[in-house]
Protein backbone atom coordinates (compact mmCIF):
# COMPACT_ATOMS: atom_id res chain seq x y z
CA UNK A 1 0.00 0.00 0.00
CA UNK A 2 1.50 3.10 -1.08
CA UNK A 3 1.10 6.55 1.25
CA UNK A 4 1.80 10.06 0.86
CA UNK A 5 3.90 11.79 3.73
CA UNK A 6 3.48 15.45 3.30
CA UNK A 7 6.60 17.90 3.89
CA UNK A 8 6.57 21.30 5.98
CA UNK A 9 8.90 23.59 5.18
CA UNK A 10 10.79 24.77 8.75
CA UNK A 11 11.61 28.69 9.12
CA UNK A 12 12.78 30.86 12.23
CA UNK A 13 14.72 34.44 12.12
CA UNK A 14 15.90 32.79 15.62
CA UNK A 15 18.73 31.40 13.08
CA UNK A 16 20.26 32.59 9.93
CA UNK A 17 18.18 32.79 7.08
CA UNK A 18 18.87 30.00 4.28
CA UNK A 19 21.43 31.84 1.68
CA UNK A 20 20.56 29.65 -1.13
CA UNK A 21 17.23 28.01 -2.59
CA UNK A 22 17.14 25.49 0.46
CA UNK A 23 15.25 25.53 3.53
CA UNK A 24 16.19 26.04 7.50
CA UNK A 25 14.98 22.48 7.29
CA UNK A 26 12.12 20.13 6.56
CA UNK A 27 9.63 17.95 8.42
CA UNK A 28 8.41 14.88 6.49
CA UNK A 29 7.12 12.40 8.59
CA UNK A 30 8.01 11.82 11.82
CA UNK A 31 11.58 13.74 10.97
CA UNK A 32 12.94 16.90 10.99
CA UNK A 33 15.83 16.92 8.32
CA UNK A 34 17.84 20.11 8.99
CA UNK A 35 20.14 22.03 6.76
CA UNK A 36 23.43 22.59 7.55
CA UNK A 37 24.02 25.22 9.95
CA UNK A 38 26.85 27.76 9.86
CA UNK A 39 28.30 29.69 12.75
CA UNK A 40 26.45 33.17 11.40
CA UNK A 41 24.98 34.94 14.20
CA UNK A 42 21.41 35.41 13.59
CA UNK A 43 20.76 39.04 14.89
CA UNK A 44 23.98 40.77 12.76
CA UNK A 45 24.29 37.84 10.14
CA UNK A 46 27.46 37.99 10.68
CA UNK A 47 29.91 35.22 11.01
CA UNK A 48 31.00 34.28 14.61
CA UNK A 49 34.60 34.10 14.62
CA UNK A 50 37.45 32.76 17.14
CA UNK A 51 38.41 29.37 16.70
CA UNK A 52 36.84 26.25 15.53
CA UNK A 53 35.33 25.53 19.29
CA UNK A 54 33.71 29.19 19.31
CA UNK A 55 32.14 28.62 15.93
CA UNK A 56 30.53 25.27 16.59
CA UNK A 57 28.71 27.03 20.10
CA UNK A 58 26.84 29.70 17.23
CA UNK A 59 26.18 26.73 15.16
CA UNK A 60 24.71 24.45 18.16
CA UNK A 61 22.64 27.82 18.83
CA UNK A 62 21.58 27.99 15.60
CA UNK A 63 20.57 24.15 15.67
CA UNK A 64 19.10 24.71 18.98
CA UNK A 65 16.88 27.16 17.37
CA UNK A 66 15.55 25.49 14.17
CA UNK A 67 14.65 22.40 15.59
CA UNK A 68 12.56 24.49 18.22
CA UNK A 69 11.07 26.05 15.44
CA UNK A 70 10.32 22.83 14.55
CA UNK A 71 8.85 21.65 17.55
CA UNK A 72 11.58 18.79 19.05
CA UNK A 73 15.25 19.45 20.52
CA UNK A 74 18.47 18.30 20.26
CA UNK A 75 17.60 15.64 23.12
CA UNK A 76 15.28 14.12 19.57
CA UNK A 77 18.31 14.50 17.70
CA UNK A 78 18.67 10.46 15.74
CA UNK A 79 21.70 11.47 13.41
CA UNK A 80 24.63 14.53 13.02
CA UNK A 81 26.83 15.14 10.26
CA UNK A 82 29.81 17.32 11.33
CA UNK A 83 31.94 18.51 8.40
CA UNK A 84 35.26 20.17 9.85
CA UNK A 85 37.35 22.34 7.53
CA UNK A 86 40.62 20.62 9.47
CA UNK A 87 40.31 17.42 11.10
CA UNK A 88 42.70 18.37 13.79
CA UNK A 89 40.10 20.50 15.25
CA UNK A 90 37.81 17.39 16.12
CA UNK A 91 38.69 17.08 19.77
CA UNK A 92 37.49 20.64 19.98
CA UNK A 93 34.54 20.44 18.36
CA UNK A 94 33.65 17.11 19.47
CA UNK A 95 34.21 18.58 23.61
CA UNK A 96 31.56 21.43 22.42
CA UNK A 97 29.50 18.78 20.59
CA UNK A 98 29.36 16.69 24.17
CA UNK A 99 28.29 19.57 26.08
CA UNK A 100 25.08 20.29 24.27
CA UNK A 101 24.24 16.57 24.78
CA UNK A 102 22.58 15.05 27.99
CA UNK A 103 22.24 11.80 29.35
CA UNK A 104 20.61 9.13 27.45
CA UNK A 105 21.00 7.72 23.80
CA UNK A 106 23.29 9.80 21.83
CA UNK A 107 22.69 10.38 18.18
CA UNK A 108 24.69 8.51 15.65
CA UNK A 109 27.21 10.64 13.90
CA UNK A 110 29.78 11.24 11.43
CA UNK A 111 32.40 13.85 10.89
CA UNK A 112 34.68 14.49 8.25
CA UNK A 113 37.09 16.72 6.93
CA UNK A 114 36.01 18.92 3.57
CA UNK A 115 38.30 20.94 1.24
CA UNK A 116 36.29 24.10 2.20
CA UNK A 117 32.73 25.20 3.35
CA UNK A 118 30.67 27.77 2.59
CA UNK A 119 32.26 31.40 4.07
CA UNK A 120 35.30 29.24 4.97
CA UNK A 121 33.78 28.82 8.18
CA UNK A 122 35.64 26.30 9.86
CA UNK A 123 32.65 23.92 11.22
CA UNK A 124 28.95 23.18 9.42
CA UNK A 125 26.77 20.67 11.16
CA UNK A 126 23.49 19.27 9.92
CA UNK A 127 20.49 16.88 12.50
CA UNK A 128 17.78 14.91 11.78
CA UNK A 129 15.81 14.28 14.67
CA UNK A 130 12.14 13.32 15.52
CA UNK A 131 9.12 15.72 15.11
Amino acid sequence: MMFQLKKTQVNTDKAPAAIGPYSQAVIAGPFVFTSGQLPVDPMTNELVGGDAANQARQVFENLKAVLAAAGTDLSKVVKATVFLKNMDDFAAVNQVYASYFGEGILPARSAVQVAKLPKDVAVEIEMIALA
